[in-house]
């Protein structure tokens, strides 16, 4: 074909170079902004639409057209002059077409790749039909024949401008055809609508050039178009007439379309409206029937491509990385295609049609009506000669028959108006689809026009074309026009003018030697073997011995065996060897590049292996040098052509085996450091967008930074590391399949990588010496999806994983690491036993991806909160060197180097905040996120099943208490197994809580309860508080009124019904004794969160029953558990009212009386500060701690009420309510009292709720009545009066509060009395630490010191010691004192029986004197009443 008839501009030396496309841009500027979004979208792939907009998946309608609105803006050519506009803005449009559509989002979100594309390449059904179907191609390319609508016909319909359709009727997007007249060579013809079709690449010398024909020619050869199509076209144009035509339909009459049609062609039935063709004329309805079975055909096409991406997509499913499972391989192999039978059974007739149409012209040129030339189903794209062009159409031919090659799609407009001539020619119309390399040439091929030509001739004119060389010098140029090199030498050897296959390796090496100066002996071999392929497809059916199929077949064998010594022995062409494999520039190629690497070159070469190590090594060499040139990219450069190379050439299984056995593939003398950069696979998982250049790229001054902008880019970002992932996925994939050595290999490299980056997770980490955040969270994420095939949420394959891999020569190193529960003596012990067999591989990728989380994601998740509280310390001391400017303005020398300081100071910061940014980013990938929670809940069955008293877990039910004794195999597991478990579900928790399913999170539940009701079982205090910090999080709401993400399951699975409380209060106890140097603070921080899961889930009833249930069998246990939380309350309450008693002091002294030195004023405002800090945090203590005694006091009302606690019960209470409404209240009224959590009236309340909680008790009545030191009637009746005066409390609580002050000074008023008749009490019936009379003393057995049983049994409860000695104590420990009982039982009867005869004398001395009256007053009365 000519340059001119492909459209190209001809050169004046004969090279058609490549096209400039005009986009009348070339003078147009543009904002950085709008190059930033060109550069953007054209990094994505053609079929990334989520990311071409910058959305997620989950976007809505509204947010994908606002995603578009904005970026076609910033892309359309008009607007945008950087270079790459036009095809990001067609990018950009294609991405809103599918996403737009709901059909079209439905199939690309189930098979991804392009929902138009049969044959997409990405995670499509048709992905893997061609090993090379990965490779990028050039972004915004057009989609031949399957294009909808024009980009700027999209964006006129969107933004509502009319109008910008092509003069041809609005035809703006659509195909291109290829018009063959009388079966003839076809000419290509610019197409009418539809997208640019893609140029091939043009060289620069004139060897490879085409010639170029004269303008004269060029005319000659369209004149038969212009008369044919343009004219009509023309005419139609200016008449007014449309291309839409009348509205029809296939499903049968419905008003108005009752008019029931017939195609004459592919008999198909449709329906139209009567009124609509009520003028048609025998021609329009040739035309209706044409559009009618197009469109017919087209939706044929489109179901037939649905259903068969959903038999691909099923036999894909089927094929699992270990096993296939069969049953979904049956029932994806009897899918029914119907649509694609019916458009099969259609290609049928159209073919009968076809052959029927060529026997009627075979017929009428026999007649000598006209002279034709055979027709073929391929076009052959070659112009006649301009000398001779097509006769004219006679007036009595046919009307034209159309062959319909490809079926063009639904949404191609109509065809272009036929002439209506009669006697037309035979017209095929087939959509062309853009293709890179040069027209199809005849190269000899066998066909009908070579059946008269002997097989010599044949033979010299196949490699005369293939190989683009003469021995004739006055043969200058193929039939094509494409300079031929005359070879001398071999002119000079042989006889003759003809080329043999006995002659080529001779001809090869010459012609190979003699190149120009930028062509290399491979570019010119890799061009022929092009050819030659190109021949060997044109043989229809190739027949082993035919002559000329001997003579391709040995032609590309001799080409590809001196393209083997072009790379590896170059001298042979007189050219030195390159400094890097040659061989890897030529794979970076489209493969449909003349200087390409195609599939047929591979699997030829890889064919070889066996036969030539130097193959083997020349294409393994590539794969290294490629790695090597990688290792100097980032993300934000064209790394992803590197990717699709490779993850197309391990599907080669051959290759794939000796990439894994290069000696840079998995070289263990490499240190953690240079993995991602001296190994195969590194440079490719170094690839992040953490890299120094993509975080400045994404977040460039990252404090001015406009927050949406923020999140955008950071959605950005996980789109487009995501698709590097799944890049990556595919090459370990193919890697894994390629043979069991390279499976060995490939863990191997994984092996290596946790195993050298343990110092990821020390103390202080250097980052110089380990892997980089982003390498090792793509090991991580790459790992988690090999695992998905066997994490079925059966858990069906979980006995799979075998844990004698410790004991076993692993390739995890779990030696060293620190044991759930094992010192290192045990651990070496355990270690040192070694256990026969193998593990699997499932085994292997297991603890592999255990490691991997530990060293990896999770590594990184702690490295960013690190790098916060690093950046707030770099900010107060930037902060803090900004003050001291001025100290250096008198000296212009010290200030430069001061600012140079400043700066450099400075930038490290915003480097940190960008690195930041970058890495929140990447860890809030909710995808990636919920794959790993997947494979964490496999750990956690996994662990539940070790420690499951049958072992069988989760097929077998689990019950607590666990035994006593825990598994070995559990115990010598390394920390991170629960500490990784811990910090991703925390992390999700509070970043991403949505993305836990309740119905998925049963295990976790579980696992926090067992190991909180058996904490023995772990050793480190932290990891189990990290177990409650989990389930606290739980309780978050989320959702604006909604609960926590566990609190269903905390109220709906039966197991947490039964073991949650108690497990919650026995932790609570031992958190007493943390063992860490902040164990006192810890506690508090460990019990608030158990306090908010109580809080949680204490409106259930079933857990306060079954509190109640155990309370009474556990008596100990909820002693122990009061005391402490009694302990708490106590102090958290005390040091509260301290503090606020120092803020009011502090307060009055700066206001009334402020301090006159400043730097003592200094200190005491530094002192407030400090006050207020503590009482807000002791404050938000107090408030939960009461409340937890307000539940508890009303649940658990006799253990409160023991001998041993209800004492300090009471005293703490009478203490607390003087404070709050004695005559010290006022040093709590302090300034904004809301700003620290204290609002008294709720507080008062909440304690006055504990006394009333217990007021039917008669020990409690007695106890606040014995309260010497804070009980005042006085303090009740004022919190009588703050309760009614804002109503804290109902009526009936009120008349509660009444009685309860009755009844309390009634037994004061009693036990007053029963002391004053006890009188004198002697000292050694006093209880030494109360002083009170002990009612059962004992004998301390260390100190013998003589106590009562309740008070060292109140002090055990918190001190497990002798408070005289400090030796350990129990309460069995203690000797009862039963003498001294016997002679306190003996004083108080003897108390009893004086006072009772005490007040029978006083009651007979009161009855003797009365007596005595009553005479006196009988005689003066008698002495009164005498005469």
């Amino acid at each position: 074909m000519s340059a001119t008839a492909s459209g190209s501009n001809p050169q004046p030396n004969g090279s058609a170079k490549s096209r400039d496309h005009n986009q009348g841009n070339q003078e147009k500027k543009y904002t950085i902004e709008q190059k930033t979004a060109v550069l953007r979208v054209k990094r994505c792939k053609a079929d990334a639409f989520y990311e071409i907009l910058a959305i997620e998946k989950t976007a809505s309608d509204g947010e994908i057209k606002k995603a578009y609105r904005k970026l076609s803006l910033l892309t359309h050519p008009d607007k945008n002059g950087y270079d790459g506009a036009d095809e990001a803005f067609k990018m950009v449009s294609r991405a809103f077409q599918v996403l737009s559509d709901p059909d079209k989002k439905s199939r690309f979100d189930q098979f991804g790749g392009d929902p138009d594309n049969r044959f997409s390449s990405s995670g499509s059904a048709g992905a893997s039909a061609s090993p090379f179907s990965g490779f990028s191609r050039s972004p915004g390319a057009g989609r031949g024949f399957d294009e909808e609508i024009s980009p700027e016909e999209l964006f006129n319909r969107f933004f509502g401008g009319g109008g910008a359709f092509d003069p041809f009727g609005g035809m703006g997007g659509g195909q291109q055809f290829v018009f063959n007249f009388g079966g003839g060579p076809g000419f290509r013809v610019h197409q009418f609508g539809g997208t640019r079709p893609r140029r091939r690449p043009r060289e620069a010398n004139g060897g490879e050039g085409e010639s170029a024909p004269s303008g004269f020619s060029a005319l000659v050869q369209l004149l038969p178009i212009l008369i044919l199509f343009i004219l009509p076209l023309l005419s139609s144009l200016f008449s007014g007439s449309g291309t839409t035509g009348p509205q029809f339909r296939f499903d049968g009459a419905v008003k108005p379309h009752t008019l029931h049609r017939v195609t004459p062609d592919l008999n198909v039935d449709y329906w139209i409206d009567p009124r609509e063709v009520k003028d048609f004329n025998k021609g329009k309805f040739q035309k209706l029937d044409a559009r009618v079975e197009s469109e017919y055909v087209g939706d044929l096409q489109y179901r037939c491509r649905t259903e068969y991406n959903q038999q691909q997509q099923m036999i894909y499913d089927a094929q699992g990385l270990f096993w296939t499972d069969q049953v979904m391989m049956e029932r994806a192999r009897g899918l029914p295609l119907d649509s694609c039978k019916k458009l099969d059974k259609l290609k049928i007739r159209n073919k009968r049609l076809a052959k029927l149409a060529q026997q009627s012209q075979q017929r009428a040129q026999e007649n000598g009506d006209q002279e034709q030339k055979g027709s073929h189903d391929v076009p052959i794209a070659t112009s006649p000669p301009a000398a001779s062009p097509p006769k004219s159409p006679t007036a009595e031919a046919p009307l034209p028959s159309i062959n319909i090659t490809k079926i063009p799609q639904p949404s191609s407009p109509p065809a272009p108006p036929q002439p209506q001539q009669s006697n037309g020619p035979n017209i095929q119309i087939r959509p062309l689809t853009p293709q890179k390399r040069e027209p199809q040439e005849s190269l000899g091929r066998p066909s009908s026009r070579s059946g008269d030509m002997n097989i010599e001739t044949w033979e010299d004119k196949t490699l005369k074309n293939a190989f683009r060389i003469t021995i004739d010098p006055e043969q200058t140029r193929d039939v094509h026009g494409h300079p031929l090199r005359y070879l001398e030498g071999l002119r000079q050897e042989i006889e003759g003018t003809k080329l043999a296959v006995k002659d080529l390796e001779q001809a090869i090496v010459e012609a190979a030697s003699n190149l120009p100066p930028k062509t290399t002996p491979l570019d010119y071999l890799l061009g022929c073997w092009k050819r030659l392929s190109r021949l060997q497809r044109s043989f229809k059916k190739p027949n082993v011995d035919d002559r000329k199929w001997q003579i391709v077949q040995e032609s590309r064998r001799l080409c590809l065996s001196w393209s083997i010594f072009a790379i590896t022995t170059p001298e042979l062409f007189g050219i030195e060897q390159p400094a890097t494999n040659p061989l890897a520039k030529h794979l970076l190629l489209d493969p449909e590049d003349d200087s390409g690497i195609c599939h047929d070159f591979l699997t030829e070469a890889v064919a070889r292996f066996s036969e030539d190590e130097s193959v083997k090594d020349a294409l393994v060499g590539a794969v290294e040098e490629m790695s090597r040139q990688v290792a100097r990219k980032s993300m934000d450069s064209d790394y992803r052509t590197y990717t699709g190379v490779l993850r197309n050439l391990v599907n080669y299984k051959p290759l794939a085996h000796a990439i894994t056995q290069s000696s840079v593939f998995c070289d263990s003398s490499v240190p953690a450091a240079n993995i991602e950069s001296s190994t195969l696979l590194g440079p490719y998982f170094a690839l992040s967008p953490l890299q120094a250049e993509t975080t400045k790229q994404y977040f460039a001054n990252p404090k001015t930074l406009d927050p949406n902008r923020i999140v955008d880019s950071q959605r950005s970002l996980r789109m487009a590391l995501s698709a590097h992932q799944a890049d990556l996925l595919g090459i370990v994939n193919m890697l894994v399949r390629a043979s069991t050595d390279a499976k060995e290999k490939v863990l191997d490299w994984f092996a290596m990588t946790v195993n050298s980056n343990h110092k990821r997770r020390a103390m202080q980490v250097d980052k110089s010496t380990v892997s980089s955040d982003g390498f090792m969270i793509n090991v991580t994420v790459i790992l988690d999806q090999l695992c998905e095939p066997f994490m079925d949420a059966a858990f069906s394959k979980i006995d799979k994983i075998d844990i004698n891999y410790l004991q076993r020569q692993s390739r995890v190193n779990m030696k060293d690491e620190t044991k759930i529960n094992a010192d290192q003596q045990a651990s070496d012990a355990f270690y040192g036993k070694s256990v026969g067999g193998t593990s699997n591989f499932i085994t292997e990728i297991f603890f592999l991806t255990v490691a991997a989380h530990h060293y990896g994601t999770e590594g990184a998740n702690s490295a960013l909160q690190e790098l916060e509280k690093e950046l707030k310390h770099m900010q107060k001391q930037l902060d803090k060197f900004e003050t001291e400017r001025h100290r250096y303005v008198n000296n212009p020398t010290q200030l430069q180097m001061f600012e140079r300081a400043l700066e450099k100071y400075r930038d490290q910061v915003e480097k940190g905040h960008m690195y930041k940014l970058a890495l929140t980013g990447v860890l809030l990938d909710e995808t990636a996120q919920t794959r790993s929670m997947q494979f964490m809940r496999y750990v956690i069955v996994f662990l539940l099943r070790l420690v499951s008293p049958n072992g069988n877990f989760p097929k077998q039910k689990f019950e607590l208490p666990l035994p006593e004794t825990e598994p070995d195999t559990f115990k010598m597991l390394p920390e991170y197994f629960l500490e990784d478990i811990n910090s991703n579900f925390s992390f999700i928790l509070t970043n991403l809580p949505h993305v836990i399913s309740s119905t998925q999170s049963d295990e976790l539940v579980m696992l926090c309860i067992t190991f909180l009701r058996n904490s023995e079982y772990i050793k480190n205090p932290h990891l189990k508080s990290g177990l409650v910090t989990i389930l606290f999080r739980g309780t978050w709401p989320w959702r604006r009124g909604g609960v926590g993400v566990l609190a269903d399951l905390f109220n709906g699975l039966p197991f947490a019904t039964k073991y949650l409380l108690h497990s919650l209060m026995k932790f609570f106890i031992e958190a007493e004794f943390t063992g860490g140097h902040a164990q006192f603070f810890d506690k508090f921080t460990i019990r608030f969160e158990i306090f908010q899961i109580i809080k949680c889930i204490w409106p259930n009833h079933v857990y306060r029953d079954n509190l109640s249930r155990e309370a009474k069998q556990s008596v100990e246990f909820f002693v122990r558990f009061v005391n402490l939380l009694l302990n708490d309350t106590t102090f958290v309450l005390d040091e509260s009212f301290t503090s606020f008693k120092k803020i009011f002091d502090l307060q009055t002294l700066l206001e009334t009386n402020p301090p006159t030195d400043q730097a003592i004023r200094q200190e005491k405002e530094e002192e407030l500060a400090g006050q207020q800090r503590t009482a807000k945090s002791y404050m938000q203590l107090a408030n939960e701690t009461v409340a937890m005694l307000n539940l508890f006091t009303e649940a658990l009302d006799n253990s409160f009420t023991m001998p041993e606690i209800v004492q300090r019960l009471v005293d703490m209470l009478d203490y607390n309510l003087e404070a709050m409404v004695g005559p010290k209240a006022r040093n709590l009224n302090v300034r904004k009292l809301d700003t620290y959590g204290f609002n008294p009236k709720a507080l008062l309340a909440e304690l006055v709720s504990v006394y009333l909680n217990l007021r039917a008790k008669p020990n409690f009545i007695l106890a606040v009545a014995r309260d010497g030191r804070s009980y005042r009637p006085a303090n009740f009746d004022k919190a009588s009066q703050i309760l009614r005066r804002h109503m804290l409390k109902s009526p009936q609580e009120m008349q509660q509060w009444e009685k309860l002050k009755k009844d309390v000074a009634a037994a004061k008023a009693e036990d007053d009395e029963a002391e004053q008749d006890l009188g004198e009490i002697p000292d050694e019936f006093l209880d030494p630490l109360m002083f009170t009379l002990m009612e059962d003393p004992v004998v301390l057995p260390t100190s013998k010191t003589t106590l009562d049983r309740s008070t060292i049994r109140s002090h055990l409860l918190s001190d497990p010691n002798d408070p005289f000695n400090r030796v350990p104590l129990s309460i069995e420990d203690v000797v009862p004192n039963t003498e001294l009982k016997a002679k306190i039982e003996a004083f108080k009867t003897e108390k009893k029986a004086g006072k009772r005869e005490f007040e029978q004398n006083q009651q007979d001395k009161d009855v003797n004197t009365v007596t005595t009256t009553g005479d006196t007053t009988g005689n003066g009365d008698s002495m009164d009443t005498t005469p």
